[in-house]
């Protein structure tokens, strides 16, 4: 028997699936990303909320135990020393729940990605029409 799979439309039925608690923690997220990028525009990418300027910027999830942020290798690399404390991998760190979301840092890092795709976009050639 084939599973069927939930396919969101938008961030905000995204959010909506989750707990009260979780949904704030989310909603936070989003707010701290959009400040930091406001030309970005949302989408669902990989069934996550992500936001695109450029190509896509930052992703991020709500799992059991933790909120996985996905900035692409090269934010988890500009970042590493004040991301040591967080589980992380090639292109994704996880915020546990039970502790507070580095905010400050999740700013600092989306600004970083803004910067890097924004001179990726300025570097290719323009398309033919």
């Amino acid at each position: 028997m084939k599973e069927t799979k939930t396919t969101f439309e938008s961030i905000d039925a995204y959010i909506a699936t989750f707990s009260p608690e979780l949904q704030e923690k989310l909603q936070t997220i989003r707010a701290v990303i959009k400040e930091s990028a406001p030309e970005a525009t949302e989408k669902i990418s990989y069934q996550m909320p992500t936001f695109d300027l450029h190509g896509n910027l930052v992703h991020f999830a709500a799992f059991k135990n933790h909120i996985g942020f996905y900035p692409t290798p090269n934010g988890i690399d500009e970042f590493e020393a004040e991301l040591a404390q967080y589980p992380r991998s090639k292109g994704a760190v996880q915020f546990p729940h039970d502790r507070p979301l580095p905010l400050a840092l999740i700013s600092r890092i989306v600004q970083y990605r803004v910067a890097r795709n924004s001179e990726k976009a300025q570097t290719k050639s323009p398309k033919r029409k």
